[in-house]
């Protein structure tokens, strides 16, 4: 299968930032970080319209307390995002159950594809 008609965003079915990307994020003490990467490069100019700090600060209202950093990385199609003070205060000072940033890309990849 072609992987451009894989992911065409213009095709039936395609409404939310994770038919044309995939995401990975992690955590280092307070802080959270967030990549998106465009499945296809012809994709990334829309990822960089899509990813702003104002639509991230939105998707972690309530987990991200802090600034957070955009960095557009256009050799590798990705938009990187580094937010701090998130995940409660970090691992090791949380009370919450799971602290970690490991999981936060699940929610951007919900993002819609409306810009």
């Amino acid at each position: 299968m072609n992987k451009r008609a894989a992911h065409d965003v213009t095709s039936v079915g395609c409404h939310t930032l994770r038919d044309i990307a995939l995401a990975r994020s992690g955590d280092k003490g307070n802080r959270a970080t967030l990549s998106v990467v465009a499945l296809d490069p012809a994709d990334f100019p829309r990822l960089e319209r899509l990813l702003t700090v104002e639509r991230v600060q939105a998707v972690y209202a309530g987990v991200v307390s802090g600034e957070v950093q955009r960095f557009v990385l256009p050799p590798l199609h990705a938009v990187h995002f580094v937010m701090h003070d998130a995940l409660a205060g970090g691992v090791t000072r949380s009370l919450a159950l799971d602290a970690h940033g490991k999981t936060l890309s699940a929610a951007i990849l919900d993002l819609p594809l409306d810009d």
